[in-house]
């Protein structure tokens, strides 16, 4: 048999879980997810400027009170997400290849960081 026993009171844990109801986590994603779009955007290379300016977010809940943030790049050429091939790279036509460029990461490290830090505050308070 396995016997549990506390002292003291779970006020602190009640306060975290009836803020996460509120739903309030869900608005500071909305403004992390703005700021992402932002962060992309001018972080993208721009030839035309089409790519830079096809980027947008998605505030997610998952099963089980999960949140989470996607980002997206809309800008396609012949079924060929443009974002992705900036970043990783490609083969063109005549055979030759045009290297990546990693802009994605370095942009975006500095607001994960953020989000981390602002998040685990209000989890702590």
């Amino acid at each position: 048999m396995i016997g549990f026993k506390h002292s003291g009171s779970f006020k602190h844990t009640e306060s975290f879980l009836s803020r996460i109801k509120t739903r309030k986590i869900y608005n500071d994603l909305e403004h992390f997810g703005r700021l992402g779009v932002e962060a992309l955007s001018v972080a993208t290379p721009t030839d035309t400027g089409e790519t830079s300016e096809s980027w947008r977010y998605k505030v997610i809940k998952a099963r089980g009170g999960i949140f989470g943030v996607a980002w997206y790049n809309d800008h396609e050429v012949e079924g060929n997400n443009i974002a992705v091939l900036i970043q990783y790279g490609h083969g063109t036509r005549n055979g030759g290849y045009v290297q990546g460029r990693d802009y994605i990461n370095p942009a975006m490290q500095p607001l994960f960081d953020k989000m981390s830090e602002d998040i685990w505050k209000k989890v702590k308070s």
